[in-house]
């Protein structure tokens, strides 16, 4: 509403997913007013003819407002990073969102365009929802599963679904390697697909 209610409109919604860019892609696809996802899986150009603000530039002048969601890991090729760690061990990431919106306003202001760039960073806050009745319930057949295990004298597991049973799957089968977008995979088609961004932002496959 905010990017639509003003000449020259700019949503900017920045994301978790140090990572992986899951929650950014199920938003977009959630709600379809999304035009572009930028994910860490899946680097892209600020500048050049392919690249990010070519593309937000072509958008803003055929329909005159855009939506942008990114995760916070996206673009941390663009910005470089420290190498410094915070208090939990994980790398300390650079600000993609001040970076985006520096870049945005500057690219416009060169044309004498004056947008209206309006920013939401609701960080935890989207884990403070109320779960509805089907994570309820799904949850709860969780909690029995992992009760039943307990009982049975079963350790060192998490509870899952898989084709519809209640499995227990090995925490080092879990825990050996992080979950990513497959950008060649129809789920991130879909989110292509639902944005209406390119297939890539970068200039070396224009």
């Amino acid at each position: 509403m905010e990017a639509t209610g003003a000449p020259w409109g700019i949503g900017l919604v920045k994301l978790m997913g140090r990572e992986s860019g899951f929650i950014a892609a199920q938003s977009a696809m959630a709600l379809q007013d999304v035009n572009f996802v930028l994910v860490p899986e899946d680097p892209f150009d600020l500048h050049g003819p392919n690249g990010f603000l070519e593309h937000l530039d072509k958008r803003m002048h055929n329909r005159g407002h855009a939506v942008i969601v990114v995760a916070e890991g996206a673009g941390q090729e663009i910005i470089g990073q420290s190498g410094e760690k915070d208090k939990s061990g994980n790398v300390v990431l650079g600000d993609i969102s001040t970076v985006l919106k520096k870049e945005i306003k500057e690219h416009f202001a060169k044309q004498n365009i004056e947008i209206t760039l309006k920013y939401i960073d609701p960080s935890y806050i989207i884990r403070s929802v109320p779960a509805n009745s089907n994570d309820r319930i799904y949850c709860s057949f969780l909690g029995i599963n992992a009760v039943h295990a307990g009982m049975s004298g079963r350790t060192g597991l998490v509870i899952s679904r898989w084709n519809g049973r209640y499995v227990h799957i090995p925490m080092e089968l879990v825990t050996q390697k992080r979950k990513r977008i497959n950008i060649c995979s129809n789920y991130w088609r879909a989110v292509l697909e639902s944005t209406g961004q390119p297939s890539s932002m970068r200039n070396e496959d224009a």
